[in-house]
């Protein structure tokens, strides 16, 4: 039996200091809808995502279209770069690929982040056993969950990503068999 995750980076947001409540921009809300339209066609049994609004916003239109409450789940997370503002990003997050075991003060490193995101995949894996169901989330912690199942999703996949992304996963039990992009 075939299970299906639907991947779904989340579409461009305002950006805010409040890492949690920040919206999706007029732009997002628009591609938001086009997820929407996408995930429509791919009849989909639930929908779950990070706490994170812009997240949230970005699945919400799937979920009211098969009459289910997106349901949230705290692992889907985005990983926790630093526990203070970086000077500069590019760098940072170039050090934590490059170093998988590395961590910012008061962040993850790739390991831990990974560990985190497929830990909550697993599971979602064996108790929506040949469902299909959307995850919103976020770029980085989305890649490396690919990566623990396949590494050619790297560092330089995760900078190729848009905003949104869909990326559909596709597992025999919990033997990832096939990716397919479908949001371009």
């Amino acid at each position: 039996m075939q299970t299906n995750l639907y991947f779904v980076r989340h579409a461009h947001s305002t950006y805010t200091p409040d890492e949690q409540g920040r919206p999706l921009s007029v732009r997002g809300l628009e591609y938001a809808q086009l997820v929407t339209d996408i995930l429509k066609l791919e009849e989909i049994d639930y929908v779950i995502s990070s706490p994170y609004k812009r997240a949230i916003q970005t699945v919400e239109g799937i979920a009211i279209w098969i009459h289910k409450e997106v349901m949230i789940e705290e692992d889907f997370k985005e990983r926790m770069l630093a526990g203070f503002p970086v000077e500069d990003f590019n760098e940072a997050i170039t050090k934590v690929w490059e170093n998988p075991e590395f961590a910012w003060e008061g962040g993850e490193s790739n390991v831990s982040a990974q560990k985190r995101g497929v830990e909550i995949t697993c599971k979602i894996l064996q108790k929506y056993e040949s469902k299909n169901v959307v995850i919103g989330t976020h770029g980085n912690i989305m890649v490396l969950i690919m990566n623990y199942f396949d590494s050619k999703f790297d560092f330089s996949f995760w900078q190729n990503l848009d905003m949104p992304d869909i990326y559909k996963l596709t597992f025999e039990g919990m033997q990832l068999v096939d990716v397919k992009q479908i949001w371009r």
